[in-house]
């Protein structure tokens, strides 16, 4: 089968043909890929951002959808013909080891989850069946962006119905982190970026403001119409100094919710009296997400129009274009750049 290989650090990948184990041991779920999403962990992975990399050669990718080839021993959660999500996200079932593949003589690693391949081996606690009536590429979203965006407003910020939010970042985490305020109930929704074809997107999806951050102060913006700071604030860019900006957009009694990646060892700095007055940060681990739960939510959602995830989606590729793909997420217009197998 054709994959998508990370050979070496900050080099583009290598599309080639390795071979998949033909023997699954406990937990593991074989699934031939029909689409998968790009995020910004992927190239912080490409570009070595995260530290030394001692996995390499290995596979990339943690959010897909696609169908159940075959399932290895113990395996209960899904079925052969079963149509799934993958995600890096832990859900039930077991957690099984990913799988080494073969590459001429070398071996090829990757984790539960890894998706950018025709046909992949996955842990079944990484996997959930939804309904056949979704597409393909929105199915993909599910895995990441959707609950990760979502997740941060329904789950790790709990927004009351009526509150004022600030995203700050609206790519595909932050799109989706629109939509869900928008499912929440908020009353105004900031959307803060420096590229206007995702602000425009951010408006499509319910934001009730955008700021245009390579052209305006957004922490100035949000303090001129809200003196006292918004309730909430959603940090989606992996930016540290968008982290503080989002951070002196709240009021004294506001939270941050941080969902975004920085680069492996950043910092930022703030002004702890800040946080005697009563702010607060939160992190979150994939929006807090369930996927056993909070994965069928989105899809019902999507299914009775209240959620289009497939707005995210603005650039489409083939596996054998993924470089392409990698430069055009790169590029920071794009929301959500998918694969399609």
């Amino acid at each position: 089968m054709k994959a998508a290989i990370l050979e070496q650090l900050k080099k583009p990948l290598v599309v080639a043909d390795v071979a998949i184990p033909d023997t699954l041991v406990s937990g593991q779920v074989r699934v031939r890929m029909l689409s998968a999403g790009l995020c910004g962990s992927q190239l912080h992975e490409i570009d070595g951002n995260r530290g030394e990399d001692k996995y390499l050669p290995h596979l990339l990718g943690h959010e897909g959808s696609g169908i159940v080839k075959e399932t290895g021993p113990d395996v209960k959660k899904v079925k052969k013909g079963d149509y799934v999500v993958i995600s890096w996200i832990k859900g039930s079932g077991i957690n099984a080891p990913g799988a080494t593949y073969s590459w001429g003589k070398k071996k090829v690693n990757s984790g539960s989850a890894a998706v950018f391949a025709e046909e992949i081996i996955a842990s079944e606690n990484r996997i959930t069946k939804i309904s056949k009536k979704i597409p393909h590429d929105v199915a993909a979203l599910l895995g990441c962006a959707v609950p990760t965006g979502a997740g941060v407003v329904r789950n790790t910020l709990n927004i009351p119905k009526g509150s004022t939010i600030a995203i700050f970042g609206v790519g595909g985490v932050g799109t989706s982190a629109i939509m869900g305020a928008v499912l929440m109930g908020a009353k105004e929704i900031i959307a803060v970026d420096i590229a206007p074809e995702k602000l425009k997107l951010a408006k499509k999806l319910g934001a009730t403001m955008i700021v245009n951050a390579s052209q305006k102060d957004p922490v100035a913006v949000i303090r001129k119409k809200y003196k006292d700071g918004v309730d909430c604030a959603v940090e989606a860019a992996g930016i540290t100094s968008v982290m503080e900006q989002a951070f002196a957009s709240l009021s004294n009694t506001g939270t941050l919710g941080i969902a975004g990646h920085p680069k492996e060892g950043s910092k930022i700095s703030l002004n702890p009296f800040e946080f005697i007055l009563g702010k607060k940060i939160v992190g979150s681990w994939g929006g807090g997400t369930n996927p056993d739960k909070d994965i069928p939510y989105y899809a019902k959602q999507y299914l009775q129009g209240t959620l289009p995830v497939e707005k995210l989606v603005t650039h489409r590729f083939q596996l054998d274009d993924i470089n392409d793909a990698v430069n055009a997420l790169r590029s920071g217009n794009a929301a959500r750049v998918v694969i399609s197998f």
